[in-house]
């Protein structure tokens, strides 16, 4: 069902996600916004200004990976990455997760509703699925119009972020090109990454460059800060991202694809230079059943 390019990941099955709270904060566009994702207003790729401070996540720290629904990091971790409807876990670096390139389970009703132009569709007009998760619509980056649209809308995620305390931002679903059918490119993609970098930049969070190895290329033009990456031990994708990125990347490795044996390989390979965790499909909170959790 995976490739090592085009994959559907455990991030995105995300069932225990407040959906009813990423309503609310689409709802909570501004006239401003709502003009500029009409196409009647300009968006400006914000810059950061001079005192603005873009510092990465720690290297080598202790991390978790809690999109299934927060909970009280274990003692030592320093790194948390949550949903952007939820708070930043106190005394940690924070990662705020968005749903940049598709929509969220639950909201394809909200966009259809509100902004029909901005959701990829066929020739002929049909809405395009993700076929991995039918419930996530692929959004429509094939032109500076739609890019600076969709931009609009998520530069407020991107202040709920970091209004809620966060440090850095994971935009998911990089590689939606790669799931469009050849409806979008690789470039399409990059560009519109490229302005949500500026508009994270300028309020002070770093961004994470989330899986896509073809998009490596671009990393500099983009203007990612780090790497989170999902199962590269079971891919053999890991040396790219550190080839890139160095000991900045956040590696994660399933229970189900693998298991105990890749990640005993992955920290044997890596695990005294990066953050290596290990956790189950469906991210689900401590205490739950099915819970896994381990690092190096």
């Amino acid at each position: 069902m995976r490739t090592s390019l085009s994959r559907w990941h455990a991030t995105r099955g995300r069932a225990a996600l407040a959906v009813a709270g990423l309503l609310m904060v689409l709802a909570a566009l501004s006239p401003a916004a709502a003009a500029t994702v009409a196409g009647t207003a300009p968006v400006l790729a914000l810059r950061p200004s001079a005192t603005v401070r873009v510092v990465p996540p720690p290297v080598d720290a202790t991390a978790d990976y809690q999109l299934g629904g927060g909970y009280q990091p274990a003692a030592g971790v320093r790194i948390v990455t949550r949903d952007v409807t939820e708070r930043s876990a106190p005394k940690t670096y924070g990662i705020c997760y968005v749903n940049a390139f598709q929509t969220q389970p639950g909201t394809a009703h909200w966009w259809l509703a509100q902004h029909p132009g901005l959701v990829l569709r066929t020739a002929s007009g049909v809405v395009v699925h993700d076929p991995g998760w039918p419930d996530e619509l692929l959004l429509d980056t094939s032109t500076a119009v739609r890019r600076a649209s969709l931009a609009s809308v998520f530069g407020v995620f991107l202040s709920r972020c970091s209004g809620k305390g966060y440090r850095a931002v994971e935009l998911d679903n990089l590689d939606s090109w790669s799931r469009s059918g050849g409806r979008l490119t690789m470039r399409e993609n990059a560009s519109y990454a490229t302005i949500l970098v500026a508009r994270a930049h300028a309020l002070g969070l770093a961004v994470a460059q989330k899986n896509d190895v073809a998009m490596l290329a671009l990393r500099r033009s983009i203007g990612f800060d780090f790497a989170v990456v999902e199962e590269c031990q079971a891919y053999a994708e890991c040396s790219s991202f550190t080839r890139v990125y160095g000991a900045h990347v956040i590696e994660i490795e399933y229970t189900d694809n693998g298991g105990r044996a890749n990640f005993a390989a992955a920290c044997r390979a890596r695990g005294a230079s990066i953050s290596i965790i290990y956790r189950d499909r469906d991210l689900v909170r401590r205490g739950t059943r099915g819970y896994v959790y381990v690092h190096c």
